[in-house]
């Protein structure tokens, strides 16, 4: 396999009628939603086409849900060096669901939950649904980029604070947490005896001289209060697909989690089954040479923005396809995500969607081919030059 699939013209991809290229009009590049716009690796493909060819669209068969936690088991001790149990994950629709179904078993209406922003907008929105108490603690920016505030994190927790929800990677400032940081975490969750909700979606797409490390990988005891999320999604562009694992750090707590309904939250279907089992069992090629391609363009962003831009802050990503945009210097009249729209034709996710302190900000999505990325950055150059 080389790396030729990846490249795709901009007028295919206008064809696409999914959310990211259908939300604005023929004339606006999409690059906002996290979907990558590559073709799916051809193992998935060929799963999906074996049920396809088949018609087999009814119930699973009653060891689908084992073949993929083991599948997902196999897949951390692989690339992650992490050994978990089969049987303390769980399958869902997708990640959020279980982050819901965590908040509801394990906090009470306006109990804490601590969120460090800017975070990935879902995360607000679930602490606000559920009627919970948003423990905000923001990430601290200097000139290398992010990190957490944990003067201002043990100051925020009070007795009322119940849960963490970590999103590691980050999501949007791509910070791939360090082992340090995480084990200060980890003392916190400890100390103040947090459950907390680890969300890894991201954790294939960390870069070069660089490890993602699952949070419950730190100790038994971490492990025994983590609940770890992730999915096939992200990392193998099929969120649309809808599978995905919660696993528990201890047994006890898995038990614990499954006294909810869960019912309530729906079930993978076949395909997303399927598809998630064969991206971790036969994906590795094909994420490799994407992984080579989105570093290639994260460079690209780097060098275009230092050359065309410098007035726009970024912090080149450890991890994901998201890069975080500081747009305050350039003194805009309007929303920097709307400037960019009407101006550039350029689609892009308003920062104050992560945080109101954001709103200077955009997130830009540079999983596209090369041309297209060049396109994208060439128009918003062209639309605060003119």
């Amino acid at each position: 396999m080389d790396a030729s699939f990846l490249d795709i013209p901009l007028d295919r991809l206008r064809d696409k009628r999914g959310m990211k290229w259908s939300r604005y009009g023929d004339d606006v590049i999409g690059a906002w939603v996290a979907d990558m716009d590559f073709p799916v690796a051809p193992a998935i493909q060929d799963a999906i086409d074996d049920i396809q060819a088949g018609n087999e669209f009814g119930y699973p068969a009653d060891d689908a849900g084992a073949t993929v936690r083991e599948a997902f088991a196999d897949w951390m001790k692989r690339e992650h060096r992490w050994r978990i149990d089969p049987d303390d994950t769980l399958l869902l629709g997708d990640v959020l669901q279980a982050m819901h179904a965590a908040i509801l078993r394990f906090s009470e209406p306006g109990d804490g939950l601590v969120v460090q922003t800017p975070i990935y907008p879902p995360f607000l929105g679930a602490v606000k649904a559920n009627n919970r108490r948003l423990d905000e603690n923001p990430l601290l920016r200097d000139t290398n980029g992010y990190g957490i505030d944990f003067d201002r994190l043990r100051a925020v927790i009070d007795k009322r604070t119940k849960m963490l929800l970590l999103c590691n990677p980050h999501n949007p400032t791509g910070r791939a947490f360090s082992r340090k940081e995480l084990k200060k975490l980890a003392e916190i969750a400890l100390e103040h005896d947090l459950i907390v909700v680890s969300d890894e979606i991201h954790m294939d797409l960390v870069y070069p001289d660089l490890k993602h490390i699952p949070f419950a990988s730190l100790g038994p005891e971490i492990a025994a209060r983590t609940i770890t999320l992730s999915s096939a999604s992200k990392s193998f562009n099929i969120a649309g697909l809808r599978c995905a694992v919660a696993h528990f750090g201890a047994p006890e707590l898995r038990r614990a989690f499954s006294k909810i309904n869960l019912r309530l939250f729906g079930t993978p279907s076949i395909v997303g089954m399927v598809a998630t089992r064969a991206a971790w069992r036969d994906g590795k090629q094909w994420l490799s040479l994407v992984r080579e391609q989105l570093d290639e363009n994260r460079q690209r962003v780097e060098i275009f923005l230092s050359a065309n831009l410098p007035e726009i802050g970024f912090h080149m990503p450890e991890a994901t396809y998201l890069a975080w945009l500081d747009c305050t210097a350039l003194e805009l009249d309007e929303r920097p995500q709307e400037f960019f729209l009407k101006q550039a034709k350029v689609g892009l996710n308003p920062g104050s969607d992560f945080s109101p302190a954001s709103d200077k900000f955009v997130r830009l999505n540079f999983a596209t081919p090369p041309a297209v990325l060049n396109e994208i950055l060439n128009r918003m150059s062209y639309a605060v030059k003119r």
